[in-house]
Parts: structure tokens; sequence; C-alpha cells
């Protein structure tokens, strides 16, 4: 068996480590190198928490492609650098899986371009847990019955965006289906400034950030007499992992760009 060749961008980060330490436990997987923005030349086996792992750490993505030839690159980063890195990865026929959210409607249509170009796939995933991909599936199949919705996401006190990838991606898909409607009352008012919580197309999501929690969100539906909670809970990032190795199995046999894995999710 051919081993898939990979590079991960953000090693040290919460769920750079954790995507490091499934590739030691995937049989077909082969990690090749790490990109950081700091001890170039290093191996990483020389930073804690990786004794396992001696492969180099690279600071610059094209001397790192250029070098390992790697067949996908896992960025775990920021928008910023995470839109840098798939580009890059594109230009030389690696196919990226970003799990950075906060990208414009302007830098899919570059990255589905560039897919198109380059001949190769690109997976960018809001979330990788494949309960939270059911969930936001579940929840627009409940939008064809049910109109009223709001999104409540719960995450840790350290996540910069708010409202969270996941949520906004569920308002997206259930607005697919949905026929947009101003929720609440007409004459309703907010004595505090933001107390409905964000506006998506008349439905409402709202974000929590409290210390000692991780990834957390439920779709509650309303109608008269009766309600429908679907919610789903990551209780450590482990949880996202057999997202990420379902997504890296996925990309290599598509040649497009892929946002959302509930697009290839039966």
């Amino acid at each position: 068996m051919n081993k898939v060749k990979i590079v991960i961008a953000g090693p040290r980060g919460r769920m750079g480590k954790e995507a490091v330490y499934l590739m030691g436990r995937t049989e077909n997987f082969e990690l090749v190198a790490v990109l950081d923005h700091k001890n170039e030349g290093k191996s990483l086996k020389e930073i804690e928490g990786f004794a396992s792992y001696d492969v180099p750490v690279y600071t610059d993505i094209e001397k790192c492609l250029q070098t390992e030839k790697p067949d996908v690159l896992i960025d775990l980063t920021t928008p910023e650098f995470g839109m840098h890195h798939a580009k890059t990865a594109l230009s030389y026929g690696v196919r990226p899986v970003v799990g950075t959210t906060g990208f414009t409607k302007e830098n899919l249509a570059e990255l589905e371009k560039l897919c198109e170009e380059m001949n190769r796939g690109c997976i960018i995933a809001p979330n990788f847990a494949l309960g939270a991909v059911l969930m936001m599936k579940f929840s627009k199949m409940a939008a064809r019955y049910f109109a009223d919705v709001e999104i409540m996401e719960m995450h840790h006190d350290q996540k910069l965006d708010a409202p969270s990838g996941t949520a906004v991606k569920t308002a997206e898909l259930i607005a697919e289906v949905r026929e947009s409607k101003k929720q609440g009352h007409p004459d309703e008012k907010e004595t505090i400034p933001g107390a409905r919580g964000a506006d998506f197309d008349g439905m409402r999501i709202h974000s929590t950030r409290l210390p000692g929690l991780i990834a957390h969100q439920q779709v509650m539906f309303g109608s008269d007499g009766e309600s429908l909670t679907i919610r789903h809970d990551s209780y450590n990032r482990a949880s996202f992992m057999s997202g990420v190795k379902f997504a890296v199995e996925e990309v290599l046999k598509v040649n497009v760009l892929i946002y959302g894995l509930e697009n290839i999710m039966e």
C-alpha cells in the first residue's frame, strides 16, 4: 500500500498536535514535514510533546513543498495563513485539507478557480467532527418543516471568531431550504443591544465563550405546541480527527473545491 505523504501546518496548536498524533496511528499516512512559524531547521522531535516524530520543521512553505513533495497539506492555522498555504499548495500540485474558518466568498471563488486550473482537489471544513456535520445535515432536513429556528454555539474562551464557522455554515444550509422570515414579535426591541444575537436571514445565532468548553452547538426549532432540538458536543479535540482522516482520504479522489464535509458524506 502506497502511503499518503502529508505535511501539517500549525503542529503546535491544539488541533495541530492531535493531527500529528493521528499520523502516528494511521497506517497509510506518512508525516514527512511540518510548517511552523519558528523552529526552522529543527526536527519535530526536538519540540516538546513530539519525541516520536523525527521529521523536519520548515517556516517557508515553498521550500517545504519543493523538498518534501507531499500529496496532501493539512492546514490548521488561521484564515490568513490558511488561504496562503492552500493557494501555494495547489500551485505545487499538492491537495490542501484546511480546518480554518473565516474564508470569504471571494477566497472560496479564488480557490475554486485554482483547483480547476491545477486539476487538484481542496477540502475546507468548518468542522471536522463527523457528528457536527451530521447535525448540520439534520438541521437542513428539519428546516423544511420548521421555519422558526435559533442557533446557539458554545466554545472555549480562546476562540477568535464569533459566530463560529460551524454556526454560519449551519445557517447557510438552513437558508437554502427555509423561506426567508424575520422571527420574533414585529415590534421587538432590544433593551440591551445584541440581546437577541446575530441576525442571519431572520434567524438568530448566539455565541457563548467560556473556559472549560470545547465545541458545542444546538439548533432549536419551534412550532405550535412543539420544539425540536438538534445538538452536538465535542468534549476533546480528538473528536475532530475522524473527520481529518476522512478528508485526507477523500481529497485524493476529487479535483474540485469542497467546502464542508457534508458535501461528501452520504
